[in-house]
Order: C-alpha cells, then structure tokens, then sequence
C-alpha cells in the first residue's frame, strides 16, 4: 500500500496501525512521537487502534524543549 511519511511517498505492507508503523520504521523514542494522520494530531491511546488507508498522510512530530538564556 501506498502511504505518505513526512512528505516523502512509502510503500508498506498490510494495513498497520500507527504503533506498528512506528516499531517497522524503527522510529526513535516512539513515546515521545505525536503522530499526525491526514491533517489529525492522534491521541496516544488511539495509535494501537488505527489503521492505515492507501494514500493515508502522516506525519511523525517531534518537540523540542530548550533554548538559552541571554
């Protein structure tokens, strides 16, 4: 299936849902990922339920804390 990562197009297998995606795509401190699908930011209860659609658009976001001070 067809599917779009970070604006870059990916091919998978199946229809996974958002936590196996993570774990295929060995994504870094999946805890601390928010999963955007088609345009939805996901609630972390609902990334071992939701599958994935052909063509579906996510994005994985990560927030950064920091910064200095001047």
């Amino acid at each position: 299936m067809q599917i779009i990562i970070n604006g870059n197009k990916d091919t998978i297998d199946g229809a996974p849902t958002i936590l196996e995606l993570l774990a295929t795509k060995n994504v870094e401190s999946p805890d601390m990922v928010s999963v955007e699908l088609n345009g939805v930011i996901l609630k972390r209860s609902e990334l071992g339920s939701v599958t994935l659609t052909e063509n579906d658009s996510i994005e994985f976001l990560y927030f950064m804390g920091g910064g200095s001070v001047q």
